[in-house]
């Protein structure tokens, strides 16, 4: 008898569908004020300064865990995401990244 996936098994699969052919694709605001829409963020703030960090930080928790494909691509920047990535998400957006994108792994690395 086959065992069910648990979980993390079904979190990971999800994120894995979503993550872009590559970093250079994540083509999002550097700096400036970003608003996201309510398929991402549907309750409390929704529009984030990404000068500041802690909103910054928020705003790449929040388009990591919730954003589509589309999503990724239009909200992150590849330059931020490196930046941001050791501190950032859960364990099971982070596994599905890194082993989808070397340059992530090494930065974590790098980090610890």
């Amino acid at each position: 008898m086959a065992s069910q996936p648990g979980l993390s098994d079904l979190r990971r699969a999800k994120f894995a569908r979503r993550v872009p052919a590559a970093l250079s694709e994540l083509a999002g605001p550097e700096h400036g004020t970003v608003s996201l829409p309510l398929h991402l963020v549907w309750s409390g703030l929704t529009t984030f300064d990404l000068d500041q960090p802690r909103l910054r930080m928020s705003y790449y928790r929040i388009v990591l865990a919730e954003g589509q494909h589309d999503d990724l691509v239009q909200y992150l920047n590849r330059s931020l995401l490196i930046s941001l990535w050791p501190t950032l998400i859960s364990r099971d957006v982070r596994e599905v990244w890194e082993r989808s994108f070397d340059e992530l792994a090494h930065s974590a690395q790098a980090a610890a």
